[in-house]
Order: structure tokens, then sequence, then C-alpha cells
């Protein structure tokens, strides 16, 4: 009987403690200020991304996980008799999950299983938050890679965006969306839907109407949520966490609420003061 080990990158925002409780490791994507190259989480956090940034005054690039680091983990983890799943950031937004399948090939191994999560931050790390609960209940490599897949067109994301500046700075938004949206203070409500990046519900004004906006939509389909866990993920904009944890809890049952940070990756394209709830759908 094989043991299982799960593993991720950087981008899957979950806390130090889960990855810890849950035994996962992360492979960590690259973060660059021209010719000064970071690991996502290792020797760059997202504040000293941010002092960073205002230091410099530009925007880092990030890139992909190479291949050879997914190799040498892989292969670490095969020679000690392990079986691998991996997920992390979706294809269609990293060359990351391209850089695992090549060290797959490169390994020549049935032993491991890469399941294209198709999201991003915590929206993968809720799945490999299923993927541990399936091994702990003695379910093989195999089956938790069978219930991963049906699981990931099931993943709801979503953030409130405080900032549309670094939107527009990495090239995701158009100079008149951003005045647009600086002189209208419009708070809009990013989405990912079939792997991409969608912008749904606009508010207009504070953060926080933003925050009801996404709330609303979310306590609208309580009865459809998997009542397992969700998760509150947020670039420096832990204020609102109290709130959003109280609303959830009190009209809703989810068992567990976490709590997590975004890494430099997702802040660096967020913004600070993005917030987002990330849950799955029965």
């Amino acid at each position: 009987m094989y043991k299982i080990k799960l593993i991720s990158d950087s981008t899957c925002d979950l806390s130090k403690e889960l990855l810890l409780l849950h035994d996962i490791d992360i492979v960590p994507l690259y973060v660059n200020f021209r010719q000064e190259s970071f690991f996502d989480g290792v020797n760059l956090s997202t504040i000293e991304m941010y002092h960073k940034i205002d230091k410099v005054g530009y925007l880092p690039k990030t890139a992909a996980a190479s291949p050879g680091s997914f190799f040498e983990l892989f292969d670490k983890y095969l020679t000690d008799g392990y079986q691998i799943i991996y997920t992390g950031i979706g294809s269609k937004f990293s060359a990351t999950f391209q850089s695992a399948f090549t060290a797959k090939q490169m390994l020549h191994t049935d032993n491991i299983f890469l399941v294209d999560s198709g999201n991003l931050s915590s929206g993968s790390g809720l799945l490999l938050l299923k993927a541990a609960a399936f091994r702990n209940q003695g379910l093989d490599a195999n089956e938790i890679y069978e219930k991963m897949l049906e699981i990931v067109p099931k993943i709801r994301t979503q953030f409130v965006i405080d900032t549309l500046d670094y939107l527009y700075k990495g090239g995701r938004l158009n100079a008149l969306s951003t005045l647009m949206g600086t002189v209208l203070k419009v708070k809009p409500i990013i989405k990912v839907r079939n792997g991409e990046m969608v912008v749904g519900k606009k508010g207009r004004g504070s953060t926080r109407i933003g925050i009801d906006l996404m709330l609303n939509e979310i306590l609208g389909l309580k009865e459809e949520i998997d009542q397992e866990f969700c998760i509150i993920t947020h670039s420096m904009a832990e204020s609102y966490v109290p709130y959003i944890r109280d609303q959830i809890s009190e009209q809703m049952n989810i068992q567990n609420i976490y709590e997590t940070e975004a890494g430099c990756v997702i802040s660096s394209h967020c913004g600070k003061g993005a917030i987002g709830v990330l849950y799955i759908i029965k």
C-alpha cells in the first residue's frame, strides 16, 4: 500500500498551519523585480513585496515554477515510496501545471496524479483540503484523484478588489476602465469561472459595499454550499475578516471557516485590500 503525498504550489494560499496539519509540500513560483528574483513566500513575503513596490514604483513580474523544482520534489517522494497528488494554480493562469506535467514525464511514472484546479488562490486550497480529507478516510490515490476531478467545477472563487491599479498595471484592465473605476470608486467582484477571471457585480463606494454584495450572493446559495469548510482569503485586508466570518457563521452551518492570506503572486495581481470568500457547491 502506497503512502500518499499532497503537493501544491505557493498560489494555493493556505496558511502554514493548514499546510503542516495536512502534510502538504509547496513548490514556489517566482516573483521578479527586473534583475532580482524571489521565491514566493520563501524569501519574499506579501508585506515585503508591497514595501518593495512602493520603493521601486513598479509591479513585479511573476513566473511559473520550473520543471526542475517539481522534478526534485517528486523524485524525493517517489524514492521514499509515495504516490503523489499535485494540484495548484490552474493551467489557464500559469505554466506551472505544465511544469509539473513535464516533471512527471521526465520521471516516467504512473505514481504521480496531476489535477488541474482551473482555479487560483485558495480555490486550489479548497481542493487540497478535500484531498486531505479523502486521504484520511483511507482512499487510495486514484480514488482521490477521481473525486478531485469531480469537485473542480464546483469550486467558487470571488474577490472584492479594493484598488484597480494592480489589475491595470498588470495588463488586465485598460486605462479607461481604471479611470472610470477610480472616479466612480467601483469595487468590482472578480470571479473565477471555467478557468478564467471574469468581472461580476460592481459595488460603488466603500469596500464594505462590495463585500455585502458578495455576501448576499453567497448567503443566497447557502443550501447549495458544501458545509465542510470555506475560506476567507485576503491581501492585507484582515480588518474585514471578523465581519465576513460573523455573517457566514450566523446564517450558515459551515463546520470550518479558515482565514488565509494571499501570497506574493496572487497579491501582485489583485492588489492590497482585496478580500474573497471561496467555497464548494454540493
